[in-house]
């Protein structure tokens, strides 16, 4: 008999990530992390696998060892970690290590290391963070002021370097002041390809340069896009990620394939109505580098997330026609890497957490087993598939996660953030959580989520509305189609985009018991002024700003009509979350306490918006025992006493 989820099995997941090839492509090296409760800390090491037989070890020893990437000749391998810092430390160093020693430190950053990458056995192109933030008054002239998980930005630039691989001296290649988002070099080791963050207030806005390290010529290939995730071919074409903005931020990512020598041509590889990303949730990924987009010869690969679910696909010239080259069924691509036709790539179902695999002879093969433990000791439900109509004719996938037991059983509606993500095939530990302790999860794709064309993504300006009732339309549909599902006892939860769903529902309708809302936005006017992303996204978004519509961000504020508000409310923050900062949580806190609305407010320090994925164990424990309470006072007996 599988025993059932506690709190504390989340610790007892391993997490395994960034699969790499060597040069040869007869070995992957990727990343392993464990969770350490006692020490309240994440053990991140990496391993080796022969392709061949499947056969994998540790090479580190860790305990913050990750984005591990071989050398061109295949006699060493360089890795980040943070060994010898600090907890609250900035900075990470790049090590390396040829496998018959000791690895050693390279080079060690203060503020950090964005991306790194080998050019020959001698050189490495380093994207680093640079500049200084005072440690005690700030003097501030630039925005963004802050940016959530790296603190204090306003004086920070991401430079290009060029790093001696034995002895540890960077040479600066791109311009004092210009804020790099992402580079590459050619195969030659000539041409530095990266993109640049053009204007401070619209810092979306960016621009493709090419620059010839020897020369120092340097010419724009393509200006004014929103653009990440350059990379080389062979041949010298150059792919990037990215689009023109053509319905702000919901708009697909394609990639444009430019030539430098005929810059005026670019190609643009679209997979039809969706989206080359990888916008699926998960709460149980490692640390990684895998790249968006992976040259094999003259073959362009990359995800695209369609209907839920990340699939890879392929695109070829003359044409670039991009076609589906491996998808899973019930599972999720989730990082990969390909090489001289060989595939590795890491991958996820509802029920099973990642794992590496190998693609052979046209069949996917999984070569670990980590998690295999943790499957055979807990009970992991299998979600049920629906798919609705909804009003206006849209049809609107989601899913259904039981509990063991005939029914009927209390419930959680779980929205996700974004809004551009998606649920689909892939691991959610949370939501086996609330199966094992008796609570049916329904989670969906509602419009502005990803997977779908660019017009169901497109709820810019319309927040709360068509959105809203896809949601609301999705209990309807469940309650008709799933006995088991208790019509009284539901609860709604979310966080980010999903915690202002929850936000606007709880001052919309009474029709939930409880409502959990997490790293939420209350207040657009806040979220436009002390965030890291709202001076821009809230105009895109909302249509309004402090300065301009100010009545349109007080309409779209759920703040706003707390006066209706009902539901049981529980409020969980982090109290370093600088995407939806913490005067979110407070100020709506603070409302429904006014109007008579029992709630919690539950904070977390030294986290930031991330704390559910990547938080601090003890924390992300803490955070699951709270909404387990809050669900259990007020959904089980519906008496809301402790």
């Amino acid at each position: 008999m599988r025993k059932r989820l506690t709190p504390e099995s989340l610790l007892e997941i391993t997490l395994v990530s960034d699969p790499s090839f060597s040069p040869d492509a007869s070995k992957v090296l990727f990343t392993v992390t464990r969770m350490d409760g006692d020490r309240d800390r994440y053990l991140s090491t990496l391993w080796l696998m022969d392709y061949g037989n499947r056969h994998y070890e540790s090479i580190t020893s860790g305990p913050s060892d990750f984005c591990g990437r071989w050398s061109p000749s295949g006699e060493r391998i360089g890795f980040l970690s943070r060994r010898g810092f600090k907890e609250d430390e900035r900075g990470v160093s790049l090590w390396i290590t040829d496998l018959r020693g000791e690895p050693r430190e390279l080079y060690r950053s203060r503020n950090g290391i964005v991306s790194w990458s080998w050019i020959d056995d001698g050189r490495i192109l380093l994207l680093e963070r640079t500049g200084e933030v005072e440690e005690d008054v700030k003097r501030i002239e630039r925005l963004p002021v802050w940016f959530n998980g790296a603190g204090f930005v306003y004086s920070l630039y991401n430079r290009a370097y060029i790093l001696d691989a034995y002895g540890g001296v960077k040479r600066e290649v791109t311009p004092e002041e210009v804020h790099v988002v992402d580079a590459a070099v050619s195969r030659d080791g000539r041409l530095l390809a990266y993109i640049s963050r053009d204007e401070e207030l619209k810092p979306y806005v960016t621009s493709l340069h090419i620059l010839d390290m020897e020369t120092g010529e340097e010419a724009t290939l393509l200006g004014g896009y929103t653009l990440w995730g350059v990379a080389w071919s062979g041949s010298g074409l150059i792919a990037v990620l990215g689009h023109e903005r053509a319905r702000g931020f919901a708009t697909h990512n394609r990639i444009y394939v430019v030539d430098p020598g005929e810059p005026d041509v670019v190609a643009i590889v679209r997979p039809g109505i969706y989206n080359v990303s990888n916008t699926v949730n998960s709460d149980v990924r490692g640390p990684s580098c895998s790249r968006r987009v992976v040259w094999d010869g003259e073959d362009l690969y990359f995800q695209v997330s369609r209907r839920g679910r990340v699939v890879l696909y392929r695109a070829s010239p003359p044409g670039w026609d991009a076609k589906p080259f491996l998808e899973l069924g019930d599972m999720s691509i989730d990082e990969f890497d390909i090489r001289d036709g060989s595939l590795v790539f890491t991958a996820m179902s509802f029920d099973r957490p990642k794992e590496i695999y190998t693609y052979e002879e046209g069949e996917p093969r999984r070569a670990t087993g980590f998690t295999d433990g943790f499957r055979e000791k807990y009970f992991l439900a299998a979600p049920l598939h629906f798919r609705f109509t909804a009003s206006d004719g849209a049809k609107i996938d989601g899913w259904v996660l039981k509990p063991r037991g005939k029914g009927p059983f209390p419930w959680v509606l779980y929205i996700h953030g974004g809004p551009k993500t998606m649920f689909g095939p892939s691991f959610m530990e949370e939501f086996q959580l609330y199966v094992s302790n008796g609570y049916a999860v329904v989670f969906t794709n509602p419009r502005g989520s990803d997977g779908y064309d660019e017009e169901f993504a497109d709820i810019r300006g319309r927040y709360g509305e068509r959105d809203y009732q896809d949601l609301m339309e999705a209990v309807d549909h469940v309650l008709e189609k799933f006995g088991f599902l208790d019509g009284e006892r539901i609860g709604v939860a979310g966080g980010s985009y999903g915690g202002f769903m929850i936000n606007w529902i709880v001052t919309q309708t009474d029709r939930f018991r409880a409502a959990v809302t997490m790293r939420s936005i209350s207040d657009w006017i806040s979220m436009f002024g002390t965030t890291d992303i709202g001076f821009y996204f809230v105009e895109d978004q909302i249509g309004c700003s402090p300065l301009e519509e100010i009545s349109r961000c007080i309409e779209k504020s759920p703040v706003a009509h707390a006066y209706k508000a009902k539901t049981p409310t529980l409020i969980i923050h982090s109290m370093n979350d600088y995407r939806c900062w913490m005067d979110q949580a407070l100020i709506f806190f603070t409302a429904l306490k006014k109007v008579g609305v029992p709630t919690r407010l539950v904070l977390f320090p030294k986290e930031d918006h991330d704390l559910s994925r990547k938080g601090k164990p003890k924390h992300r424990v803490e955070r699951l025992k709270e909404i387990l309470s809050w669900l259990d006072r007020w959904l089980k007996d519906g008496s809301g006493e402790e």
